[in-house]
């Protein structure tokens, strides 16, 4: 097949959307398919455009066999409501001619990736017009997620965005989104049942796993050999709901044997280092490269996720695949009747939850989960064996696959 794979985030983005990309590129390149991606530079999380790439240039280059065409964006230093809209329509308009430019390669499918659902139109119409398939995957909602979050208002605004959002869903070949809650969100805005596919993150359950010895970070960060690491790993943005880490570890500051290590990049990382200044258990890294990911996620004794109640099942985090995969217990901020409580509760009972924007139960959480070794490595081998079971990256791609392949052939039969 020729898939053309249209996105503001790709590769070498170590977090969210780009990641999964980027992976899913080089799996369908290595399967033998021929893969093109219309992408940008490389910014996210840290909204900073990476060394070496331009955010005011066109760029061609090949990476593990695929063709990757970069196209300027504006990129802002603090992302806001105006500020976001303005980025994703810098990349939106500067994209279009190299989308057009496909049009003598004639791609089977044409698969584009939410956010930025500013890109959707162009997709759809330009597979419409050329013969292809057209193929919306939806990582998160993000226009439910803006305005529940505050980041745009506007009753007005929303109910006009919400029409056009159910009209354009309603015209790509498919959709897909993560989680069977987001898929039942697709089914509310008029999708059709036979064009809705749930296609979930995974994970590379060969190259992360439950580590036989201490993690190397352990010594570069001078933790004594008994210390409970407490590991908040990924984007430092809006819907994580990231102040209520600086809280629990204001609560957990008198026991010295609960450390906290955040790790990772994004618009909210100042605010987070600012309510933690002068707590003695907490520490801060960047995002860690990925040939250390593997021991950097083993770090953790306790894999922390919290999310904001607001972001409820319009998002579900990615960064959950990999602590399942290392074989670590979670602890989650939600309730326990959205996607996320149940998974971590019940799916892979891997964890427990505590309600979000309570630092009290979390930090009482945290405490249970420290003192109970035990609980510990039962909850970190289930949460490994549903991965296994769950998140096998080939397992899940084999059948995203076939599932492109039946779009595809199902013109030609």
């Amino acid at each position: 097949m020729k898939i053309l794979l249209y996105g503001i985030n790709f590769s070498p983005e170590l977090t969210g959307i780009g990641k999964y990309t980027g992976e899913m590129a080089a799996w369908f390149a290595a399967n033998g398919h021929d893969v093109r991606v219309i992408t940008a530079a490389p910014y996210y999380p840290a909204w900073k455009v990476g060394a070496g790439y331009s955010a005011s240039q066109y760029r061609t280059e090949t990476w593990n066999g695929v063709r990757v065409y970069r196209t300027p964006l504006w990129v802002p230093h603090q992302p806001g409501g105006l500020k976001r809209l303005i980025h994703l329509a810098s990349f939106a308009a500067s994209s279009l001619p190299v989308l057009l430019a496909q049009w003598r390669w004639k791609p089977d499918v044409v698969w584009v990736v939410e956010p930025p659902l500013m890109c959707a139109p162009a997709a759809v119409a330009f597979a419409s017009l050329r013969g292809a398939k057209s193929w919306l995957h939806i990582q998160d909602y993000e226009m439910d997620a803006a305005f529940d979050l505050g980041l745009i208002k506007g009753a007005t605004l929303r109910c006009w965005v919400a029409g056009a959002e159910r009209w354009l869903m309603r015209r790509f070949d498919r959709v897909s989104t993560i989680s069977s809650r987001m898929v039942d969100q697709a089914l509310s805005k008029g999708v059709s049942a036979e064009r809705v596919v749930h296609f979930p993150n995974w994970v590379d359950i060969s190259g992360i796993t439950p580590l036989a010895a201490p993690s190397a970070y352990r010594a570069d960060l001078g933790l004594v050999a008994d210390a409970v690491v407490a590991l908040y790993s990924g984007n430092m943005g809006n819907k994580q709901g990231l102040e209520i880490l600086a809280d629990v570890a204001r609560l957990l500051q008198g026991d010295p044997r609960i450390q906290l290590v955040f790790g990772g990049n994004g618009s909210g990382r100042a605010d987070l280092q600012t309510r933690c200044a002068g707590l003695p258990n907490v520490r801060f890294l960047d995002l860690q490269p990925l040939e250390r990911l593997n021991d950097w996620l083993g770090l953790a004794d306790v894999h922390l996720l919290p999310q904001r109640a607001d972001a409820a099942d319009l998002v579900m985090p990615s960064k959950l695949t990999g602590m399942l995969a290392s074989g670590r217990a979670v602890l989650a901020t939600a309730n326990p009747e959205t996607e996320l409580g149940r998974v971590v509760m019940q799916d892979a009972a891997c964890g427990l939850v505590v309600p979000p924007e309570n630092p009290a139960a979390m930090a009482e959480a945290l405490r249970a989960l420290a003192a109970d070794p035990a609980r510990r490595a039962e909850l970190g081998a289930n949460g490994r064996r549903y991965a296994e079971r769950e998140l096998s990256q080939d397992v899940i791609l084999r059948r995203f696959e076939a599932e492109l392949m039946a779009l595809v052939q199902g013109d030609a039969a």
